[in-house]
């Protein structure tokens, strides 16, 4: 929990930093170019990540990286400053947090999509559009397949849960036949 909260603060000074720079998006695609070669290469995670390996050796070498990558001095000095603070082991959790603060930002919200089976062009627009409305604004969705339903969808955006699940509506179904 401890390791979550420093990265939610971490990610918010982050934004704020990028934002007065204008540059949101730029960021968020600088680290997410970092992440997936943190993920793809192994090697240099183990570097970058143990304390085994002093901070300037680790700097250096995130240095020649981040150089390689392109990267801002804005993100340049912000990952020489997550190896400083022993911090750049929660650089997945940073990027999400960030993803998240620059989604939120953009007015845009994300939707966990159950479904029973892939969803048609169709489809996946009109519930994104049903989604937008309730949310309030723009809606990306995240959809897996789940075989446990019979049919329907079922909707989380944050806490609320839109269950339009066969299931669901049969047990709908049933408690109005039994009231009358």
């Amino acid at each position: 929990m401890a390791r979550f909260a420093a990265a939610q603060r971490y990610a918010k000074a982050l934004f704020q930093l990028a934002r007065d720079q204008g540059g949101v998006p730029a960021v968020r695609t600088e680290l997410r170019r970092l992440g997936s070669l943190l993920e793809e290469n192994q090697e240099l995670c183990d570097v970058l990540m143990q304390p085994l390996h002093p901070a300037a050796q680790r700097r250096s070498v995130l240095a020649s990286v981040t150089e390689k990558l392109g990267a801002t001095s804005l993100l340049s000095h912000f990952y020489s400053f997550l190896i400083d603070q022993r911090r750049l082991v929660d650089f997945a959790a940073i990027e999400e947090a960030y993803g998240e603060l620059a989604d939120a930002d953009a007015g845009l919200t994300k939707a966990q999509v159950r479904a029973a089976a892939p969803l048609s062009d169709q489809q996946r627009t009109r519930l994104q559009s049903a989604l937008g409305t309730r949310a309030g604004g723009n809606v990306e969705l995240e959809v897996e397949i789940d075989p446990s339903l019979l049919g329907g969808v079922v909707a989380q955006i944050g806490d609320t849960v839109y269950d339009g699940s066969l299931e669901s509506q049969l047990q709908q179904l049933r408690a109005s036949l039994a009231k009358g």
